[in-house]
């Protein structure tokens, strides 16, 4: 795989955390911009849906995803050679299919083009805490990770299953990626 190179002449890499609700999608994105000295890009669907003052519809959802795809081309003038993003298509997606039954052709399109070169799928081995915003507790966390790795899969991109708690969950994420990134040298070496 190789590194995309953007306008100012350095090379990006994109990590998207994924995942069911409430597995510390956010918490790594902002622990592993820290860690690596770099920015991350807050998951957009949380602050947009929780200022809705009326149930979501369709036309929230596809707000949500162009907003997205929005947000990961522009975080190239701002990261420090590796960028993370909280959330991405695969999410959005997969919300479409389970709330809708249909989604926007162009995110099919978009995932095809493979912006991404990691992601982190964060197993459902957290408690879930109901919040404003989560819908998807229970056995549905499970069905959720299940269709998100499916779509990965599906899609032949790079993945890192990510499990523990706390400091052990951030230091497997780290692990992740920089196994990720030494792979990256190594192809560049040849």
């Amino acid at each position: 795989m190789e590194k995309r190179t953007e306008g100012s002449g350095s090379q990006l890499i994109r990590v998207v955390l994924t995942g069911p609700e409430c597995t510390g999608k956010s918490t790594l994105a902002q622990q592993l911009a820290s860690h690596f000295k770099t920015v991350y890009v807050p998951e957009y669907a949380r602050e947009y849906i929780g200022n809705l003052c009326r149930p979501y519809n369709y036309d929230d959802v596809s707000h949500i995803a162009e907003m997205q795809r929005k947000q990961v081309r522009e975080i190239a003038d701002q990261a420090n050679g590796i960028a993370f993003i909280d959330t991405y298509l695969i999410i959005t997606k997969v919300w479409f299919q389970v709330v809708f039954g249909r989604c926007p052709e162009w995110i099919d399109e978009e995932l095809s083009r493979k912006t991404i070169d990691l992601y982190l799928l964060c197993s459902a081995d957290i408690p879930w805490t109901p919040d404003q915003v989560r819908e998807n507790g229970g056995e549905m966390r499970e069905k959720l990770y299940m269709m998100y790795k499916s779509e990965l899969e599906k899609l032949g991109c790079p993945y890192a299953v990510i499990t523990g708690i706390g400091e052990q969950r951030l230091s497997n994420a780290i692990q992740a990626v920089n196994g990720f990134t030494g792979y990256l040298s190594k192809q560049q070496d040849h």
